[in-house]
């Protein structure tokens, strides 16, 4: 059987022209998602400035509630280590941590050792699952709620006084007794409040009360000043990534740890380390590829026939369905449809009937005796896989345009 080489390029090739009209839907989609986390990074890269820094006067800073304290008298100093906030802790003062879920395990051990005797008052912000366990033992920090007007429910002055206010995030649950809970969500409350002897601390779910854009609404103000200013002085310590005491160890290392844990081992896993909303936007990126998945995985419904309003001629008809099948990528639909197509032809020609045109038992042996070819060779000519690419299936074309005519003629 005569064999036919491939040439280099074909009519099923696709042309440079071909490839830039399928991919240009796809980077126009890319670049316009490029050019919009741009823009939306350039217009909120001022929303993370100063946050919490009672120095900063933007919208999520607290300066603020810094200036109200010091028009009361109270001195507001802050920090930025661990060994400076430690050193000034002391009966007279409130230590304000704004992120303690930043703190490593070693100095979430150090700061309770300090505070739990030092007689003054300690006020965590959103402290979660990563450092209120440490921090405050018996306590554990639960899903956080929304931010939202809510009532105290509960005996403390400072928040019987202030009313209604902004509250939420964390919610806890405490096996300690000597607590005041308030600002309930669904049973748990957003602010708890744990007295240890003469001193105590304070568990904000929130701080979104503290925030300038917000401590005018409802009794924030009112509910932030009780808070910070019951000792004349506010240490407020804002975590920072330069401090050497996540890293280096202090006199505490060497004294007596409550929970025997090794200060270097970090029991946070890699999921708690990544911020909340890379979460959810690997979740919506998850979400978006498995919806692209099934619109790219969507079949072809079952042929339906019909009469046509207009006469197509058959080269038409033909090239459009090769451009359909093109357009798919559906090489095996392609190649088993020529070799139906031919073994329908040649069956009548070396006697096979046209039932049994499309069975490999009979009909390989009429074609192997009447041009004297192997039963492999044809095997894989009229029943094998589908071609690899393109060049591959318009070689199976000729292969198998060319075995008709050698048994027309033979």
């Amino acid at each position: 059987m005569t064999e036919v080489s491939a040439a280099p390029t074909t009519s099923a090739s696709l042309t440079p022209h071909q490839i830039w009209v399928r991919i240009r839907g796809l980077l126009l989609a890319l670049l316009i998602l490029v050019a919009a986390g741009i823009a939306l990074a350039s217009v909120r890269s001022g929303d993370q400035h100063g946050r919490l820094d009672p120095r900063s006067a933007d919208r999520y800073g607290s300066r603020a509630v810094a200036e109200l304290l010091k028009d009361r008298g109270v001195s507001v100093r802050v920090v930025t280590t661990l060994d400076e906030a430690m050193a000034r802790t002391g009966p007279e003062t409130t230590l304000l941590v704004a992120s303690p879920n930043l703190l490593t395990p070693r100095q979430q051990n150090e700061l309770r050792a300090t505070t739990e005797h030092s007689a003054g008052r300690t006020v965590l912000l959103a402290a979660g699952p990563p450092s209120v366990g440490t921090l405050v033992p018996g306590v554990r920090a639960e899903s956080s709620g929304p931010v939202a007007t809510r009532t105290p429910q509960c005996s403390l002055p400072a928040a019987r006084n202030a009313g209604s206010s902004e509250t939420g995030g964390f919610r806890y649950a405490s096996a300690v007794l000597d607590t005041i809970a308030c600002f309930p969500i669904d049973g748990l409350p957003t602010l708890l409040l744990i007295e240890q002897g003469a001193g105590d601390t304070v568990l904000l779910g929130s701080p979104d009360l503290l925030y300038n854009d917000r401590l005018d609404n409802q009794g924030n103000a009112s509910l932030a000043l009780q808070l910070l200013g019951s000792r004349p002085h506010l240490v407020w310590y804002l975590p920072s990534p330069p401090d050497t005491s996540a890293t280096a160890g202090t006199g505490a290392d060497n004294g007596d740890s409550s929970d025997g844990s090794d200060g270097a081992h970090d029991d946070r896993s890699f999921a708690d380390l990544i911020p909340q909303g890379w979460l959810w936007g690997t979740l919506q990126l998850a979400l978006a590829a498995v919806l692209a998945a099934i619109w790219r995985a969507r079949r072809l419904g079952p042929l339906v026939t019909e009469r046509l309003p207009v006469a197509i001629r058959a080269s038409e008809s033909a090239e459009g369905r090769a451009r359909l099948y093109r357009r798919a990528n559906a090489r095996d639909r392609a190649a088993d449809s020529l070799r139906a197509a031919t073994r329908t032809r040649i069956a009548p020609l070396i006697g096979v009937s046209p039932r049994d045109a499309h069975s490999a038992a009979k009909l390989l042996p009429a074609v192997s005796a009447r041009l004297s070819a192997t039963d492999n060779d044809l095997q894989a000519l009229l029943f094998g896989p589908a071609p690899s690419d393109d060049t591959a299936l318009v070689h199976l074309a000729d292969q198998l345009d060319t075995l008709e005519r050698e048994v027309r003629t033979s």
